[in-house]
């Protein structure tokens, strides 16, 4: 795969008919909100507007707004509350935090064709001295992918959580997913139990899909994370089993997985996009998803279920006979 361009979706129009748009976000190390700002400014020729010590933002002619922030909801929160700079406290607290706390790049919705734009600013971070997930044995720095979804039907999501399901076990593999982000419970994988229900299931209604999604998933904590999807789609239902105020509604999905490998010479976020990819292409691959839903009930054992070992094989040999990979 080409480094220098993202790999076409399968299903290009979002729910609208206008192409599907992505957000990244990035958590990494080793510079301060300063110099993140000021590198995101000179790659980007943006214009920086200040929020507070521990959020800024950054505005570019044509893309949108990117945020900057130190990833700490306590300090945002009181810088907000305090005027931002203006408090003396604040920016102390700010200061110490840029040596303990990650920092997060929001990037605003952008077509595949924008997100080029990304390329070089990955390249510059790291060239500043950037670290991601490999930096620290105690955080769990990864890249959240927010891709735009192709419809909000309800079976064209089902679609979805059936694909990405039956991939779970291998994307985890193909991401190389370090083992403190598996550790920690940021990036749980689906209940296995919510697969074998989902394999079975040819069409759902809104409300059934988003109460099976609640009764197995009422947690951010997902390596696909639907909750922002769901609460676009019905916020009072979502709200009232969850109760968390972190989840914006918004009409995309989640992915969570895949690390941020900053430090590494030859890494960009096309390498992790292309694996979100064969979930896409699966989910609009109707003979093959078909496929791999009967292929996981036949491999059901009883008492113990599916050898992951043996399905991770299968669909790594599978997806390289289809140069998916």
């Amino acid at each position: 795969m080409n480094k220098e361009f993202f790999k076409a979706l399968t299903a290009p129009l979002n729910y609208e008919g206008e192409n599907r748009k992505v957000g990244f976000e990035l958590e990494f190390s080793g510079l301060t909100l300063r110099q993140t700002v000021d590198i995101l400014q000179r790659e980007l020729s943006g214009q920086v507007v200040s929020v507070s010590k521990a959020e800024q933002k950054i505005e570019v002619d044509g893309l949108g707004s990117f945020n900057v922030e130190i990833d700490w909801e306590y300090l945002k929160r009181k810088a907000k509350a305090e005027g931002g700079d203006k408090s003396a406290w604040v920016r102390e607290l700010g200061t110490l935090a840029e040596s303990l706390v990650p920092i997060e790049i929001v990037c605003p919705p952008l077509t595949l064709k924008q997100c080029e734009h990304l390329l070089p600013l990955i390249n510059a971070l790291r060239e500043a001295g950037a670290k991601g997930t490999e930096e620290s044995w105690i955080a769990a720095y990864g890249v959240h992918i927010n891709p735009e979804v192709p419809s909000l039907d309800a079976n064209v999501l089902l679609r979805y959580l059936q694909a990405f399901s039956l991939l779970q076990w291998w994307l985890v593999e193909a991401h190389g997913v370090d083992t403190t982000r598996k550790l920690s419970p940021y990036i749980d994988k689906y209940p296995e139990a919510y697969t074998r229900m989902l394999v079975t299931q040819h069409e759902v209604s809104q409300g059934q899909l988003i109460d099976d999604y609640l009764k197995y998933n009422a947690t951010r904590n997902r390596a696909l994370d639907m909750l922002p999807l769901l609460s676009f789609l019905d916020k009072e239902k979502v709200m009232a089993a969850v109760h968390d105020n972190k989840v914006k509604a918004r009409p995309t999905f989640h992915y969570r997985l895949p690390n941020c490998l900053l430090e590494h010479p030859d890494w960009q976020l096309t390498e992790p996009w292309k694996i979100w990819w064969v979930v896409d292409a699966l989910a609009n691959d109707q003979k093959a998803l078909d496929y791999w839903k009967q292929a996981f009930l036949d491999a059901e054992r009883p008492l113990i279920g599916v050898s992951e070992k043996d399905w991770k094989e299968r669909l790594e040999q599978w997806l390289k006979d289809r140069e998916w990979l």
